[in-house]
């Protein structure tokens, strides 16, 4: 691969992963656990006021088992299983009341950038409106759409498609 082009795609690749997400900080109200613990640090971005909680999120996986619900090719509504993966979420979530929620829409790679975004904040928003209805307050809850820019699984293939047409639930301070 061209050195130049290379460089080009770190560059991008920099820039894109430090928008929207902050260094995460220690939740002290909580004093159970430490959210720094092993924690990656990534780039602060100020347009964006969330705070991720690493030991909260992983909590919230080893308790609701997983923090990610999966979707079929441009569908956005909830199937049974993400059903009950996301009543598990809400039932940590009530047990945390300290916490709260960044619901993050993503799509595969085909389509547009623009109907990727659309349908990942339709996806995020299927995500919140069931946690809002299990009994999270709205108030906790706010939803991100990240498209086809951050996929879970390189590769243009189903198997990477569809590992990448996800709502993750991310615990924020």
């Amino acid at each position: 691969m061209n050195k130049t082009i290379l460089i080009g795609m770190t560059a991008l690749a920099l820039t894109i992963g430090g928008c929207g997400r902050k260094t995460p900080v220690a939740d002290a109200s909580s004093g159970a656990i430490d959210p720094n613990a092993g924690a990656p640090v990534t780039a602060a971005d100020d347009s964006v006021d969330l705070v991720e909680l690493p030991a909260m999120q992983a909590d919230l996986v080893a308790k609701a088992g997983s923090d990610t619900i999966y979707f079929g090719t441009d569908q956005y509504g909830l199937d049974q299983a993400s059903r009950a993966t996301l009543g598990a979420q809400a039932r940590w979530m009530l047990a945390n009341p300290s916490v709260r929620g960044s619901i993050e829409g993503h799509a595969d790679e085909r389509g547009t950038r623009e109907y990727n975004l659309a349908l990942g904040e339709r996806r995020a928003n299927s995500a919140k409106d069931f946690l809002i209805a299990s009994g999270v307050p709205a108030g906790r809850l706010t939803v991100i759409s990240w498209g086809k820019e951050r996929p879970a699984a390189q590769g243009s293939d189903e198997s990477a498609w569809a590992q990448n047409r996800r709502a993750v639930t991310v615990v924020v301070k």
